[in-house]
């Protein structure tokens, strides 16, 4: 009969070190969902039951009428920010409680990615960020504009001369291929033609980089949540040792190549050289900026005082790397999505072309800086598009000092976070709140006219983060992305075809926001052509 009492025994201790982290919120007075497994929440998205787009939204609407509630990742105690001035008391006001983001990857297991900005904290983070943001400013944006022009005329150069009158495309495929070509030359200094040599070395480098859609990448991430000590000693990493060969061996070499012969190209890595010879100074902003969804950068890391941080090649070889990790995949889904909407919207898409047409005219024929960002329509299909496809779902920060959240209700009480704990930015919640936007659903680039923008509240449309810990890249993804789609509609339509998904859904598959059967789209030559 032992055997039945410690079978019984260890069945009673498992519940209760399953059940034990979901008192955590209860215990601190916050609403939480329903009782259910512990795994439950993540479970059903690493076996692909649900997208993470879809757990977001979900975990969002599960406590109705609070400003915050609790969840549960696995077991981390998750605390869901829903009211947007509560988001700008914890993200901008006393960001000084809220500097870090939760980091997968122990610092010392993988130095390719523990030096990137995403992966940095404290100290380290306010000084690379610093250091960087001088590269991310309207000036700045100004100066890497000629090659992204390059690359927009090499992209419809090669889509012409197919000679079709609707060219057939998987369009997550294509503009992986563009987004590529202009990291590649705007961040490495490497010229590359994805579309005509469509296994380059790069390209095909970056799609390993990029690629979370395998079982053992879902189960390395798993690992790390579960038992971080255990991936460190596995020594599972983020990138592949193949890539982070690739792209350390390219960056030491494009280094040297550039002191040797005197090489200056209008580019990352030029930047990033000069700030470690001279240091950049953060300009002002110029009056004309990429969008409304365009963030500022925060006073705190504008040059702050006494912030002097030593540049390696392994430095900047890691900037670079995570600056394509982000424009690769997020701003290329950016575009997809885009595409889509424009597609199934053709009253949308008339009134671009239009405007597209206009800006021709107006600047003789030549595409600049000035008139790309003077595009108001533009920027209103761009800020719709952020606004239903966020490129990501949720982001979180990590409390780096006690702090109290004060009542503001009646049924509310005082919450107090302890170091460590876990906020979460639920953005495609937010984005999908029929209180902040009416019928979400609908794709209406008319809510970010002159008349209506002004009454949007910033902190409930995050689509690039918000406080000092924001997107650095925002100028660059807006900016690329217009570029891009003034050329393609200098030439094209965009239609749907037989193979596209209309209504779209989103796949469980990837973790990452991207439609169920791809994006198959038509380029469809414009009469005047």
């Amino acid at each position: 009969m032992w055997w039945i009492l410690v079978a019984a025994a260890a069945v009673a201790f498992g519940y209760w070190f399953l059940t034990r982290p979901r008192n955590y919120w209860a215990k601190k007075g916050v609403k939480q969902g329903p009782p259910s497994f512990i795994l439950r929440d993540i479970l059903e998205m690493v076996l692909r039951k649900r997208s993470f787009a879809e757990m977001v939204e979900i975990v969002y609407n599960m406590c109705p009428n609070t400003r915050y509630s609790g969840f549960y990742q696995f077991f981390l105690p998750t605390l869901v920010l829903k009211d947007p001035d509560l988001i700008k008391q914890i993200t901008v006001k006393d960001f000084d409680h809220f500097v870090d983001r939760r980091n997968f990857i122990p610092e010392d297991s993988d130095p390719l990615w523990s030096k990137n900005l995403v992966a940095l904290t404290g100290r380290k983070w306010r000084e690379m960020r610093a250091t960087l943001s001088p590269s991310f400013t309207s000036s700045k944006m100004k100066y890497m504009f000629t090659l992204m022009s390059q690359n927009g005329e090499q992209f419809v150069k090669y889509f012409l001369k197919k000679n079709e009158t609707v060219v057939t495309v998987e369009m997550k495929d294509t503009f992986t291929r563009f987004t590529n070509d202009v990291i590649a030359s705007t961040a490495f200094g490497v010229e590359c033609d994805s579309l005509g040599d469509r296994t380059n070395e790069f390209y095909m480098m970056g799609k390993d980089a990029t690629d979370f859609s395998g079982f053992w990448k879902n189960i390395s991430f798993l690992v790390y949540m579960l038992a971080p000590k255990l991936g460190k000693f596995f020594q599972l990493t983020f990138f592949s040792k193949r890539v982070a060969h690739f792209f350390t061996n390219l960056i030491k070499s494009n280094i040297r190549s550039r002191e040797k012969l005197g090489i200056v190209r209008p580019d990352m890595i030029h930047l990033l050289l000069e700030a470690r010879k001279n240091g950049l100074k953060h300009e002002e902003t110029e009056p004309q900026d990429t969008g409304f969804a365009t963030v500022a950068e925060s006073e705190i890391t504008k040059n702050p005082k006494n912030t002097k941080t030593e540049i390696t090649d392994l430095d900047i070889t890691s900037q670079a790397l995570i600056f394509f990790f982000a424009g690769f995949d997020s701003v290329s889904g950016l575009m997809c999505f885009m595409s889509h909407e424009i597609a199934v919207n053709p009253d949308v898409q008339t009134r671009l072309i239009e405007e597209v047409d206009e800006t021709l005219v107006a600047c003789k024929g030549k595409l600049t800086y000035e008139a790309l960002l003077g595009m108001k329509y533009m920027d209103m299909v761009v800020s719709e598009t952020l606004r239903k496809w966020p490129s990501s779902g949720a982001m979180d920060r990590i409390c780096t000092k006690p702090y109290t959240i004060e009542p503001k209700f009646p049924d509310e009480k005082p919450v107090h976070l302890e170091k460590n704990d876990v906020v979460w930015l639920p953005i495609f919640g937010l984005h999908r709140d029929p209180q902040y936007y009416p019928e979400p659903e609908r794709f209406d680039p008319e809510r970010f006219n002159d008349e209506n923008k002004g009454n949007i509240n910033p902190y409930a449309y995050v689509p690039f983060g918000s406080g000092p810990r924001n997107c650095i890249g925002s100028r660059f993804a807006l900016l690329e992305t217009k570029t891009l789609f003034f050329y393609i509609l200098s030439y094209f339509e965009i239609v749907p075809v037989e193979k596209t998904q209309i209504p779209l859904v989103i796949s469980k598959k990837h973790f990452n926001l991207t439609a169920e059967k791809g994006f198959w789209l038509g380029l469809k030559r414009r009469s005047r052509i």
